[in-house]
């Protein structure tokens, strides 16, 4: 990937541990609420990163929220950590959500904002925001979440088809779980834990090939030559060389996956 990519996700990484920034300016906001993790992260007037946070949680279900009451709980908290570090209330923020979801449920998460002091300024489709920030011209940005896969395929810069999918890192957790006969909680523990990913890798390759099956299903209309990977799931290891055996198409994992799309959501907070 190119430095300046490189940089900002740096950039991206420290500011999820900065304790206090001492900063007055506009801000651009992000709230990425994933079936996994839900991300709040803050960019200062020149769409560089100045806090974030992040949590556990399981609010949302292959792109709906679920549990509306303990996603807003769960965001004031993100809000009020974040809040302290700034010194200054956040009172915007964009959000995302997958391409292909009903309108009722991009409302239903731009609802969660307001119920949690935030003024809902943009929804963006979670692919496109990734790309916001891969700005990738030819190819396919996909976004696999905690319970689906997304794609967007770019020609020129502009996305030309989007599609979205049920299978992510849940459904990872769910035969680990099953393999295993350990509680869903305790796979989800275990998938992020790097000294046992390899012994997990045989377990879970069948759901990468299933995402890649998705992949290649959506891009098969389109001359795509390469696919970049985002979302927390493409972090496991050979997730990437998965994808490419199934697809047949070049694969790329970009550094710290898991915030680049609630980079890209708070880029677009207007």
């Amino acid at each position: 990937m190119n430095p300046q990519l490189d940089a900002l996700l740096d950039a991206t990484e420290r500011a999820m541990r900065m304790r206090r920034v001492e900063y007055r300016g506009r801000v651009h906001a992000g709230v990425d609420l994933g079936t996994a993790y839900t991300v709040l992260l803050v960019l200062d007037e020149n769409c560089q990163p100045l806090v974030g946070t992040y949590r556990f949680a399981e609010v949302v279900r292959d792109g709906l929220v679920v549990d509306f009451v303990g996603a807003i709980d769960l965001l004031k908290e993100l809000k009020r950590e974040v809040e302290a570090r700034l010194g200054f209330e956040l009172t915007h923020a964009a959000t995302g959500f997958p391409p292909g979801v009903p309108r009722a449920e991009v409302r239903a998460t731009a609802n969660v904002l307001r119920a949690a002091g935030l003024e809902c300024t943009n929804e963006v489709d979670e692919p496109s925001a990734a790309n916001a920030v891969l700005q990738i011209r030819d190819g396919a940005v996909v976004d696999v979440g905690g319970g689906t896969t997304g794609v967007a395929v770019l020609r020129d810069g502009q996305v030309i088809h989007t599609a979205d999918e049920a299978t992510g890192g849940a459904h990872f957790s769910l035969v680990i779980a099953g393999a295993l006969k350990i509680s869903f909680e305790d796979a989800e523990k275990l998938k992020t834990d790097a000294h046992g990913q390899a012994r997990l890798f045989p377990l879970v390759e069948p759901v990468m090939e299933k995402v890649g099956s998705i992949v290649s299903k959506h891009i098969a209309r389109y001359d795509v030559q390469v696919i970049y990977l985002v979302g927390g799931t493409s972090m496991f290891p050979n997730m990437g060389q998965v994808i490419e055996r199934v697809t047949g198409v070049k694969t790329i994992v970009p550094p710290r996956p898991l915030f680049i799309t609630p980079l890209g959501i708070a880029m677009s907070d207007r």
